[in-house]
């Protein structure tokens, strides 16, 4: 290992160590200042209103019947239907001004004289953001006005859970017992309150005056701006920095120019483990139709309320189901693809298969299915009621309500069961490569090992570690239990969306690309092990910390605020020259001319890139700051940055990884292509139509009513109901038809590949028969070859 590689080693270690333990200080910040859940609510005259456990039982059965599937809680959750929380604290501030008007003799307290007008909003300020939570006893109490109110909302939200809502994509029957009913509004009635009330010793609110409600003055802190505008500073300077680094270390870039002459992988026999890894692919096109297919149900209902061109399918796909199975599908398939990869990977790199290795890869495959179906399944069921609602059968075998980690504990302790047998299939099947680096052999790759590291001993590293950090970090979801507070609930759940998807799931993929380019000789191996670990550590120092910033207003403090701000700034730096890296992946089709045949796998690379810069670069610094995120958490800029990063980064990973893997099992084979081609431009051309076309309008305009009268007014039928954003909300269907198209013709040449159309013979004509048959027939005119790539470097 030469020295720069130590020192970068050095680097992520501390990188990691030390951000985690700032991570874990943010938990703890967060825990100390959550609001807190009372014994009891009682008005002025000592009746009560509600206890704790109805807060919390109300939570659990918010979370059975789709839980951040229908609106959001905090700013968390679905686009349709209100933000229960701001639209609660509207509600009820609005009740208590026009009492107080007719207390004066006015209709309404909009029909007072603007002096008047004011006096009452300071009453009503006053009255709201006073903390009257009792840390003895336990007890909050509210004043006869407000008590009113919590009636009055409390009738009003159980007639929408019962009798439907149309506009809100609410159907009816949703939930009809007038106790859980009441439960719920009682959960609600206490997430607005914790974003109305000042915490202890401050004139700030729990969640930082988070929704912005000019009623009663939640408006951004002085914390809030500092660190906004700090954060804007690093990022400044973090690009100037990085653009100084990469311009310092610019020749470690340029590709080889003694590349291998033929492909190394021509006459590679795959090993009975990796084409037991076909199948995994075919699941992976499955799941990504039907989340597409799920998706497009889903957009639907956003304007049409429960219909798809006004067939009411509503009755028995709800949009709450719809949601949750798209958000769902769209991490599966990806994670199912870059599973599949590492299980390919893995005997190439080792040299062979150990044994048992294809029994494991069948049996991680069908426990994948079983735990896709069982999830699906049990989610539907408990939307529809037919496991009740709020019980623990609801979260063991139903769904836990919350965004991207739906899926009940059972379906999860299975997923987090198989992603460690998945790191032990890795491990194995790789350890004789690392056995060989350890002892100092060369990296030559031979016939059985095409893909050997060899002396490359970072590259192996780094991949295992990378493995095992996906296996690993997916346990975070087991920080939360069904009635666990909802501050610390956000807190886990973040660690896995962000760590897990965001984080360590774009180290695996920098690793494997790397390792591919480099074991087919069209990089210098040593060269891209300095830009794995480089790249890493880069992306980690702003990643880890950076999770915060979906934490800003869920609980924490200004420190919260402050650490979160810094670091999600940075997180962006790295994504500013992914140019240079789609640049340099292009030209990696010119070092050979055998290299053409990854042309479509290295053109999905390079969209990532795009997309990484657009998608996760430039939407989502749109989002991150805090001043920002405070009047837009809870809008559609959130899902433009969710749908350009989580697709437009990850998806494009997981196909042109799929792709890969399939050239390079059979390179001598030539692809009618063109299904590819029709593909690639599809769900890119698709995709920018979604987000320039509505998602971004739509965002923006919702962003101006958030700003002008509030989170409620952004969020509000009124509002997005209105000619010109039904527009812009069915300017959708453009780009999801362009998508779609795509989508379907991957599909068609998967399926190609099944049965024998999407492969040629050289004089281009198609191959009959199934691809599966022919894997391991010797290719015309090719000898086994395996020192085509340069020896020890």
């Amino acid at each position: 290992m030469n020295r720069r590689d130590r020192r970068w080693w050095t680097a992520l270690a501390l990188v990691v160590v030390l951000s985690f333990g700032v991570l874990l200080y943010l938990g703890y910040q967060i825990d100390q200042n959550k609001p807190p859940i009372p014994t009891q609510v009682v008005d002025s005259s000592g009746r009560v209103l509600m206890t704790g456990a109805d807060i919390t039982e109300g939570q659990e059965i918010w979370q059975s019947i789709g839980g951040q599937e229908i609106g959001s809680i905090w700013g968390h959750g679905a686009y349709v239907a209100p933000d229960w929380s701001a639209d609660w604290l509207h509600r009820e501030a609005t009740y208590v001004l026009d009492r107080y008007a007719g207390a004066e003799g006015a209709s309404s307290y909009d029909a007072l004289p603007a002096e008047r007008q004011a006096a009452l909003k300071e009453r009503l300020k006053e009255d709201i953001r006073t903390n009257t939570y009792d840390p003895s006893t336990g007890t909050i109490t509210v004043d006869g006005l407000r008590a009113a109110s919590w009636q009055q909302n409390s009738a009003y939200y159980a007639d929408i859970f019962s009798n439907g809502n149309v506009e809100d994509a609410i159907p009816a029957g949703t939930l009809t017992d007038p106790g859980q009913l009441q439960q719920m509004n009682d959960f609600f009635w206490w997430t607005a309150w914790a974003a109305g009330t000042d915490s202890p010793g401050t004139d700030v609110s729990y969640l930082q005056n988070w929704p912005h409600e000019p009623l009663i003055d939640n408006v951004p802190t002085p914390t809030n701006v500092l660190w906004s505008i700090i954060s804007v500073v690093l990022l400044l300077g973090g690009i100037g920095g990085m653009i100084f680094y990469h311009n310092l270390h610019s020749d470690d870039e340029e590709p080889r120019t003694d590349a291998p002459e033929r492909d190394p992988l021509l006459g590679y026999k795959a090993t009975p483990s990796q084409r037991a890894t076909m199948k995994y692919f075919y699941i992976v096109g499955a799941l990504f139709l039907l989340q597409i297919t799920m998706g497009i149900l889903t957009a639907h209902y956003g304007v049409e309320g429960g219909s798809l061109y006004g067939i009411p399918l509503d009755t028995i796909l709800p949009y709450a189901v719809t949601r949750t199975w798209h958000n769902q599908l769209g991490i599966l398939w990806i994670a199912t693809a870059w599973l599949a990869t590492g299980l390919y990977v893995a005997p190439a790199v080792g040299g062979r298969d150990p044994k048992y290795q294809k029994l494991g890869v069948n049996v991680l495959f069908y426990a994948l299915i079983l735990v896709v179906a069982g999830s699906l399944v049990g989610e539907w069921l408990s939307m529809m009621g037919f496991m009740g609602h709020g019980l623990p059968i609801n979260w063991w075998l139903g769904t836990t309500g919350y965004e991207y980690l739906d899926m009940a504990r059972t379906w999860q302790i299975g997923l987090f069961v198989g992603l460690f047998l998945w790191f032990f299939l890795m491990a194995r099947a790789m350890w004789p490569a690392l056995r060989r680096a350890r002892s100092g052999e060369g990296n030559r790759p031979t016939a059985t090992a095409p893909l050997a590291a060899g002396g490359q001993r970072t590259l192996i590293l780094m991949l295992l570690m990378s493995s095992l950090a996906i296996a690993g970090f997916y346990g975070a979801a087991f920080g939360m239990d069904q009635g666990t507070h909802l501050s610390i609930t956000e807190y886990w759940r973040w660690w896995v969306v962000h760590l897990w998807v965001e984080g360590f799931f774009e180290v695996f993929a920098t690793v494997v690309i790397a390792f591919l380019f480099a074991r087919l000789g069209l990089v210098r191996s040593r060269t891209a092990a300095t830009a794995t670990l480089s790249s890493t550590a880069v992306y980690l120092a702003g990643g880890i910390i950076g999770t915060g910033h979906h934490l800003y207003f869920t609980g924490g403090d200004h420190i919260v605020m402050a650490w979160s701000a810094t670091f999600s700034a940075l997180e962006v730096v790295p994504l500013v020259l992914v140019g240079f890296e789609a640049f340099k992946n292009l030209r990696l089709l010119k070092v050979s001319s055998w290299a053409v045949g990854y042309k479509w796998a290295v053109y999905f690379f390079i969209a990532v890139s795009f997309w990484n810069m657009l998608g996760a670069g430039i939407f989502g610094f749109l989002i991150n700051p805090p001043i920002s995120l405070f009047y837009v958490q809870g809008l559609n800029l959130t899902p433009l940055h969710g749908h350009a990063a989580l697709f437009g980064v990850y998806g494009m990973l997981g196909i042109g990884l799929m792709l890969f893997c399939l050239r390079s099992l059979m390179p001598a084979k030539r692809w009618a292509d063109r299904p590819i081609a029709i593909g690639f431009w599809g769900l890119n051309i698709g995709l920018l139509l979604m987000c320039l076309l509505s998602l971004l309008p739509v965002g923006l305009a919702q962003a101006w009513a958030s700003i002008t009268h509030g989170l409620w007014y952004a969020r509000s039928s009124e509002f997005l109901y209105s000619p010109a954003l039904t527009v812009l909300r069915w300017l959708r269907t453009p780009g999801d038809i362009v998508f779609t198209i795509g989508g379907l013709a991957i599909g068609v040449f998967m399926v190609g590949l099944l049965f024998g159309y999407s492969v040629r013979t050289p004089g281009g004509e198609s191959v009959s028969g199934s691809v599966f048959n022919r894997l391991d027939e010797p290719d015309e005119d090719v000898e086994v070859v395996g020192a085509g790539v340069s020896g020890q470097e």
